[in-house]
């Protein structure tokens, strides 16, 4: 008979006491050993027996791991260890990335984002991150400790397939950097999901969109997709119906149709692949005219 409450299964805890140490020794126990911050995967993953691992590798501690710190030239950067409730709620978030604050908030339950962090919900390269497609619009960039010290990868590059990245044993994401956002931007993030709070995301849409000389309708928007692809991704499609021409209403609906022509959902327990892109549709035009509409007042 199948336990119906597993618990956790036997494993090592280890504290590595910096960022070298750390990765050298996920290096050498490559496969059975798995970096953690706030856990919320790891554990359940583990509970269930999807997870088979030796050790976990406890990088709360290490440098530059928990700031979150706003510069005017560098832009916003947050570390690993810092969780999902404290960038919905830090002042620099939500005066100059009102819409990360969004995405954060709609993570979960209060409880769990008092755990969980926005590395975590990105390293976990689930589909249905709810955090991703924010970051992917606002440009951010990872802090990466691997056996060769630090490198950065931008977001837009770090997806492979569900669940892969294109991390090296050893590797840390320390931290994300998200660029100074353009002038007079505006952005949001819809989620829907069979519940208001809790649930994983049905279908998950992030807009941003701005003022730009360059952009023949005079703004660019940058549009990225989640639960509806094998990795969330950025519809360039859907992005360049807007950039073409002056932006009306019946503009916004080709653009939310060109984003629904581009995703390539699944059927599963959620909901069918048929109900998503419809709902990539409908969740893209409702963004992008409540996005429209403040970049008009």
């Amino acid at each position: 008979m199948i336990n119906p409450h597993p618990g956790l299964p036997e494993l090592q805890y280890v504290k590595p006491t910096t960022l070298a140490e750390a990765s050298k020794f996920l290096a050498e126990h490559e496969g059975v050993s798995r970096p953690f911050a706030g856990g919320t995967d790891n554990f359940v993953r583990l509970r269930d027996g999807v997870l088979k691992l030796d050790y976990l590798v406890d990088v709360k501690g290490l440098e530059g791991v928990r700031e979150i710190s706003f510069d005017a030239k560098k832009g916003l950067t947050i570390g690993a260890a810092v969780t999902m409730n404290k960038v919905a709620s830090h002042p620099d978030v939500l005066k100059h990335y009102p819409n990360l604050a969004e995405a954060a908030g709609s993570v979960a339950s209060y409880q769990l984002r008092n755990r969980a962090t926005v590395i975590g919900n990105i390293c976990n390269a689930s589909p249905a991150g709810d955090t991703i497609g924010t970051c992917l619009v606002m440009g951010g960039v990872l802090k990466v400790h691997g056996l060769d010290g630090f490198r950065e990868v931008p977001l837009s590059s770090f997806f492979l397939a569900p669940g892969r990245t294109v991390l090296k044993p050893g590797d840390v994401v320390v931290s994300i950097t998200l660029p100074v956002p353009p002038k007079g931007f505006v952005g949001t993030y819809k989620k829907l999901g069979r519940n208001t709070i809790g649930d994983l995301s049905i279908v998950g849409v992030a807009v941003m969109g701005y003022p730009a000389k360059e952009s023949p309708s005079g703004y660019l928007f940058r549009i990225a997709l989640a639960s509806v692809a094998p990795i969330p991704f950025e519809s360039l499609k859907a992005e360049a119906v807007l950039s073409k021409q002056k932006i009306t209403d019946e503009v916004i609906t080709k653009a939310a149709e060109a984003a629904m022509e581009s995703v390539t959902p699944i059927d599963d327990v959620r909901g069918s692949a048929r109900y998503r892109k419809f709902m990539v549709r409908n969740l893209t035009r409702e963004a992008l005219t409540e996005v429209w509409k403040k970049l008009n007042k």
